[in-house]
């Protein structure tokens, strides 16, 4: 009776090239969906240049503050108001006053990116005569 030698078989060969393959495409895929997010809308902002005295600069008689309360809930010198009758308002506002400024007033509470966002519309009816402003 002959019995077979338990001698282990070779190892199999490893194959690099569809490891790679598959690596250089996960590769890719990261790549593109990194660019993607990346490209997000910018908002110009221009801060003021740097004053020798630090007194602010004096308000407007009847001045036209925009205060962002919460989403979608905006007041306009503290009295609520719809953001469709508001842009209206500002259009009257900068086409009375030529020389003023209208300002934004968010709460603290909100995050950055819808106080950005409704700055940008606002922007879209005055331009450059749309503010942000803090309070101290």
């Amino acid at each position: 009776m002959r019995f077979k030698s338990k001698v282990a078989p070779p190892p199999p060969p490893v194959d690099l090239i569809p490891m790679l393959t598959v690596m250089m495409g996960i590769l890719a895929f990261f790549v593109v969906i990194t660019l993607t997010l990346g490209s997000e809308k910018l908002i110009e902002v221009q801060l003021p240049a740097e004053q020798q005295d630090n007194a602010p600069p004096p308000l407007p008689a009847d001045p036209f503050i925009v205060q962002l309360v919460g989403e979608n809930q905006v007041q306009l010198n503290g009295q609520p108001i719809e953001i469709d009758a508001l842009k209206g308002q500002m259009e009257a506002y900068l086409g009375r006053n030529p020389e003023n400024i209208v300002f934004l007033l968010p709460s603290q509470d909100l995050p950055y990116e819808q106080v950005m966002q409704f700055l940008g519309e606002m922007r879209s009816v005055g331009g450059r005569r749309v503010s942000l402003a803090i309070e101290e």
